[in-house]
């Protein structure tokens, strides 16, 4: 059986006003809500189970969804009572298996769900984090001095590349001892939490398709180029 938690709680701040009137997952990609593709990949991929952590607009979430019956999945929900972060709401979920997926319900990507959670059990991880590699481009020109204030370098819209958390991640249940119960906690303080201790968490690279719709440039993004990826996302048949 494999299980994924998908954080679908967030009040899609940096979307507004797109979530004043409508819960971030449920923002429209093409004919599809964008959770909606996360679960036509997710059931494609062979995942029986999906657990829902909701808050804001949690109502209208669950109306759409249901049981998940129209997808040939599983759905339940896990309502938090005040706002968990990313983290904290994996505290309020019974009988979650050995290993299992926690993704944010806003990703639009070609990742390959099933062959990931294998990867880390294979490699028998506590935690393992799906990344990618993102330039940012400064749109100005980035200036270098020394101590007194005299000019020594210059560069003219430089071009930044970060490997960073796509925000999906494979879990093994014994990583609930170290989240807090009943208060916020995010995946920053696990990560270092994790550091501290010098516990290994496990990186894995991704160099396929993937977008942040939390993010404005990447909805605009996902929008524009929807039916041009529909056969690489797999969400269809």
């Amino acid at each position: 059986m494999k299980h994924v938690v998908i954080l679908a709680g967030g009040r899609g701040v940096r979307l507004r006003p797109y979530t004043v009137a409508l819960p971030k997952p449920l923002m429209p990609i093409g004919e599809y809500p964008i959770l909606e593709v996360i679960i036509r990949q997710l059931a494609r991929h062979g995942f029986s189970n999906i657990t829902m952590a909701v808050n804001h607009q949690a109502d209208i979430i669950r109306a759409y969804f249901q049981d998940g019956a129209k997808w040939e999945i599983s759905i339940d929900y896990s309502l938090e009572s005040k706002p968990l972060s990313t983290m904290g709401p994996l505290r309020l979920i019974n009988n979650l298996p050995e290993h299992f997926l926690v993704m944010n319900g806003d990703i639009i990507s070609d990742v390959d769900y099933s062959l990931f959670l294998n990867e880390h059990v294979k490699r028998d991880s506590m935690f393992s984090i799906l990344a990618h590699n993102r330039q940012e481009k400064v749109d100005y020109g980035a200036l270098s001095m020394d101590s007194s204030f005299t000019l020594t370098g210059f560069e003219e819209k430089p071009v930044n590349n970060y490997l960073v958390s796509m925000g999906i991640y494979a879990v093994n249940r014994c990583v609930l001892n170290y989240i807090p119960e009943d208060e916020p906690f995010g995946f920053d303080d696990l990560m270092r939490k994790f550091l501290s201790l010098n516990i290994a968490v496990n990186v894995i690279p991704h160099d396929g398709y993937w977008l942040d719709i939390g993010r404005p440039d990447d909805y605009i993004r996902a929008t524009e180029e929807f039916d041009s990826i529909k056969h690489v996302l797999k969400i269809e048949g």
